[in-house]
């Protein structure tokens, strides 16, 4: 934890990171992506859940496969996938007390849209509490783990990546921080694809739960 007390940026990725994965809002969105793609290329479902898959991992998101292949429109494809249903997402006061207590530059670092961003932090009650919100348009639609996406996220916020951490739920995106120079934690969880590289030296922290990590860190820091 020694290594931690100097932090003064604090870079979260949103989902299945900042609310747990077992909440299966991202599910919604994964099947909105399917259904997205049936209607735009006139194909079943299952060969749009095909199509969506392998553009994730061919381009690092399906979005990106879309736009390079298709020539979507983004903001279409961003607005259909993140109207979910977020009511069964419940105010986490452990979490919003944490992060409250980090007087330091927080910010969400997020593949998704800056309005699902918003909606997913206003449902769980930390939306007050980030500095600022870095979504795939603010990186030009290069998403995690392109380093480029990165460096805008470090040259827009004036990051010292020395004194940064990075928080993310998949661990290939966390190979660029730790290049750069920032922290990272990979929080685990019950994803194959996204436990991949979890064992490589770019991870510096491997943790079951953000808040009971988040509460450790802030008790070191005021003793």
């Amino acid at each position: 934890m020694k290594e931690l007390s100097n932090i003064k940026y604090w870079i979260f990725d949103l989902d299945n990171t900042l609310y747990s994965g077992d909440t299966k809002v991202f599910d919604q969105v994964d099947k909105k992506m399917s259904k997205f793609i049936s209607n735009k290329l006139n194909v079943s479902i299952q060969e749009a859940k095909k199509i969506q898959k392998n553009y994730f991992h061919e381009y690092n998101t399906t979005l990106n496969g879309m736009i390079k292949n298709h020539k979507i429109d983004a903001k279409e494809f961003l607005d259909f996938v993140h109207d979910v249903d977020l009511n069964f997402l419940k105010n986490d006061e452990v979490l919003e007390r944490e992060l409250g207590k980090i007087n330091d530059k927080k910010i969400i670092f997020t593949n998704g849209s800056r309005a699902h961003a918003e909606n997913v932090t206003k449902r769980i009650g930390i939306n007050k509490l980030f500095d600022g919100i870095f979504d795939i348009v603010d990186s030009d639609f290069v998403p995690k783990p392109a380093i480029e996406s990165y460096k805008k996220l470090i040259d827009k916020y004036k990051i010292e990546p020395q004194y940064c951490i990075l928080f993310e739920d998949i661990a290939r995106n966390l190979k660029p921080a730790h290049q750069l120079g920032m922290k990272t934690v990979w929080i685990k969880n019950k994803e194959p694809w996204a436990a991949e590289f979890s064992n490589e030296s770019f991870v510096n922290y491997r943790i079951e739960n953000l808040n009971n990590f988040l509460k450790e860190i802030n008790e070191f820091r005021e003793n």
